[in-house]
């Protein structure tokens, strides 16, 4: 595939700093006192290439030239500002390994040209580039991209693409690395990213990530304006994306819907609905580190990959719940007639 027509882009970054945050005492009327855990840093402007942390959080700032900058503020804030005369920008804040969490962000995002709002990060061994695009200026990027697919999570469809970079800077200096994309059809800034049904959509589409440098909500413009004012945070509630299965074709009116339940640290519950029949099987694809915690309302066999439910005379809804191992994306339902 070759470079889609957007503007030539970056990346003559700094290698990553990953600042190590450590825990402070003071000494108070001669007591020793454990600092809280709460950060307190003062607000920050930086505006030449670096990164590092703040407040607790990773943050990474890249410009080519011109006037952009980025105030890091409190916890996961930071704010930024550009002018036409920046060629190519992109700053934000997040975490120095980046992993299949869940993030929220909320805040404002005013562009005026091209420009991105997105979910930024890279990996090695592939070495990848990827964005999840929550929202855009005057193009998009996946105008001539290679379509791989879509996947529908935290409210929105997103288009699934492709794209190649050819001898151009990465966090490896100069290199041949594809790019990931997943562009939201419904534009917004603010909301949760559930990352891992992503990751798997790409898996699926045969885009399969390395190991995990940096994953930030970035701003990014080129030979544009405008300004952001982003708050990240870790957490959230997960979404599944689609839940409903398809009638089975093999022989039967048999559909199965799944339903959020009660969400813990370390565990989520679903609710599983069986329409069509009285007579069911029901297969729950668990994902990559799950395992089968609890069931009620049917026989279910299996603790891992495939769980496979049967009525038990309590009706048709049963409920399951699901140990996450950091995985929050909801297993894939079939059912056929039993």
């Amino acid at each position: 595939m070759n470079d889609i027509p957007t503007p030539p882009r970056r990346r003559g970054r700094t290698r990553l700093l990953l600042g190590a945050a450590c825990a402070a005492v003071m000494a108070v009327a001669g007591t020793v006192i454990a600092a809280p855990s709460a950060y307190a840093e003062a607000d920050r402007t930086v505006s030449s290439n670096s990164t590092g942390t703040h407040n607790g959080f990773y943050y990474s700032f890249w410009k080519d030239s011109g006037n952009a900058s980025m105030t890091l503020r409190a916890d996961g804030r930071y704010s930024s500002n550009w002018g036409s005369g920046t060629n190519n920008w992109v700053g934000g804040k997040g975490w120095a390994t980046g992993s299949r969490r869940t993030i929220s962000y909320s805040g404002s995002y005013s562009p005026n040209g091209n420009s991105y709002l997105a979910l930024y990060g890279w990996t090695r061994n592939p070495l990848i580039e990827y964005y999840v695009v929550e929202n855009f200026g005057t193009y998009n990027p996946s105008t001539g991209a290679q379509r791989l697919g879509s996947v529908t999570t935290d409210g929105s469809t997103y288009d699934i693409y492709r794209t190649q970079r050819v001898n151009q800077p990465s966090i490896d200096g100069t290199a041949t690395f594809y790019q990931y994309w997943s562009v939201r059809q419904s534009k917004r800034s603010g909301g949760t990213i559930t990352t891992a049904n992503h990751f798997d959509a790409w898996a699926r589409a045969g885009l399969n990530l390395g190991n995990h440098a940096y994953q930030i909500i970035a701003t990014e413009g080129y030979q544009s304006s405008g300004s952001s004012d982003i708050t990240v945070s870790e957490g959230g509630t997960p979404n599944p994306g689609p839940t409903t299965t398809s009638p089975n074709p093999g022989g039967g009116n048999c559909t199965a819907t799944l339903s959020a339940g009660q969400q813990f640290g370390d565990r989520f519950n679903l609710n599983v609905a069986v329409s069509g029949t009285n007579s069911w099987v029901v297969s729950l694809g668990l994902n990559g580190g799950q395992s089968l915690q609890n069931s009620w309302n049917a026989s279910v066999s299996g603790t891992t990959g495939t769980v496979t439910a049967r009525p038990n005379g309590n009706g048709n809804n049963f409920g399951v719940t699901i140990m996450a191992n950091g995985n929050w994306t909801w297993p894939t339902v079939t059912c056929r007639t039993g």
